[in-house]
């Protein structure tokens, strides 16, 4: 029997696991999930006889090799950073590799070996990115194959909560890694191309600068711009369009008052504060505002942001508990962003039976030879989570990434090389299979807007 080795268990890898310990026999192949901890893994592949918990610290080389040396296709599902140990391993070994992060700088300096020695390292496979590029390519081909040429690119994502389990002010749980919502939109400014303008949008920003989408049977959302919105220009052959922009998607309203948090400065993640061990979640607020020896912090608060007692966006912030002076921060030497983490995710954690909700919406506008009509079609997907296990997030990552990794070790897919799942020989049968698992794209031709 053929060998797949998964590094990594977390949050994210439910719905791959499952995927996975299902197909042992039919696809006759053995299944070994490496993490530091065996207790999550044990609980989730049960009785299999063809799959096994190892217990590993990823930096003890010699038994990291020792496994890979045995893999067929390599799986990591591990911290993006972590990727080039693994990938350096595969490509000793000679052995493919999977994983759902964005190819880094040391990865595509490996692409000549990889594809000298005829392996496959396919990577932004899970979610966004990943099915956000096989959804996108496969209309944009579609429209090329009808002698199209597209002209205007908008892509949508966000990972929410599902309208059952919809139950705070926010419209928000958090169906991932905490932190990554936390310090979203910092490191650089959102850049992007509109009407043949290139267009900036520094951190401060990001925020304001929202724009709303409708997606049938689920209401209006808002969604603000990425960081780099021109990252995949050359891959998705949109040299010659004139507006390319990506965004996420939130509730309605969720942006406004994030906006302001932002302003307060509690999301910096530049520096440390002195004593947050010690400090009530009051007092961390409290640091970011005015003096003043009579001013509550909840009226300072209200008027360092403006914000009248009777907006909505107030009872937001009570929402969170920010002005409670019994709960303590409990973290020595936090950032602000790590504080305001901590805080969120005693309110934002999804409950056992609570849903997420995966949404996507792509924009493709599109002119044709002869004619200086602008056409348009929408592709909208919708996926709902089982509970706080088997959750959106994890079927929409952890499927497709699945599903590549049974074609790769099948020999179905076979173009060797550091790629993304941009090819039909990848996308479309993910996409059918995907289908049956209720991810679903739904595609229309409708009046083109213009966009942003």
């Amino acid at each position: 029997m053929k060998n797949i080795l998964l590094f990594g268990s977390g949050r994210s890898t439910s719905s791959l696991i499952k995927y996975l310990l299902e197909r042992t026999e039919t696809h006759q192949f053995k299944l070994h999930i490496v993490d530091q901890s065996i207790t999550s893994i044990q609980e989730k592949i049960a009785d299999n006889p063809n799959a096994f918990a190892i217990a590993l610290d990823i930096h003890n080389d010699a038994e990291r090799t020792k496994l890979i040396e045995k893999a067929d296709v390599v799986i990591s599902m591990m911290p993006a950073f972590l990727h080039p140990i693994i990938a350096a391993d595969c490509l000793k070994f000679s052995k493919h590799l999977v994983t759902a992060s964005y190819i880094s700088n040391e990865l595509k300096e490996m692409d000549g070996e990889v594809k000298a020695k005829g392996l496959i390292f396919m990577n932004e496979c899970g979610l966004d990115p990943g099915i956000d590029h096989m959804s996108a390519m496969k209309v944009l081909d579609e429209i090329r194959e009808k002698g199209g040429n597209p002209v205007h690119f908008e892509s949508f994502c966000g990972g929410l909560v599902a309208p059952e389990s919809d139950d705070n002010i926010w419209k928000y749980k958090f169906s991932w890694n905490p932190r990554n919502v936390v310090v979203a939109g910092q490191g650089g400014a959102a850049k992007f191309l509109q009407q043949g303008t290139y267009k900036y949008i520094p951190y401060q920003r990001i925020f304001k600068r929202t724009e709303f989408l409708e997606i049938e049977g689920f209401g209006r959302f808002e969604a603000y711009a990425n960081r780099d919105s021109l990252g995949y220009r050359e891959a998705y052959g949109l040299q010659n369009a004139h507006t390319i922009y990506r965004g996420t998607m939130r509730r309605v309203g969720y942006s406004r008052a994030w906006n302001m948090l932002v302003q307060l400065g509690v999301t910096d993640d530049t520096y440390t504060i002195e004593d947050s061990e010690n400090m009530t979640y009051r007092e961390f607020i409290n640091s970011f505002l005015y003096y003043h020896p009579t001013d509550s912090v909840e009226v300072k608060f209200r008027l360092t942001l403006n914000v009248e007692q009777d907006d909505t966006v107030w009872d937001k912030f009570l929402a969170l508990d920010l002005f409670n002076n019994d709960k303590k921060v409990g973290l020595k030497n936090a950032t602000p962003a790590q504080v305001m983490e901590k805080i969120l995710s005693e309110k934002w954690t999804l409950q056992p039976n609570d849903k997420d909700m995966i949404v996507m919406y792509h924009k493709f506008g599109y002119t044709m030879q002869g004619s200086t009509e602008t056409f348009q079609i929408d592709s909208t997907m919708v996926c709902l989570g089982e509970d706080a296990v088997l959750t959106g997030m994890a079927k929409t990552v952890g499927l497709p990434v699945g599903i590549i990794t049974l074609k790769i070790l099948n020999g179905e897919i076979t173009t060797p090389g550091i790629q993304m799942p941009l090819t039909k020989e990848v996308y479309e049968p993910v996409l059918k299979e995907l289908e049956t698992f209720g991810i679903i794209f739904q595609e229309k031709e409708v009046p083109y807007d213009g966009g942003i």
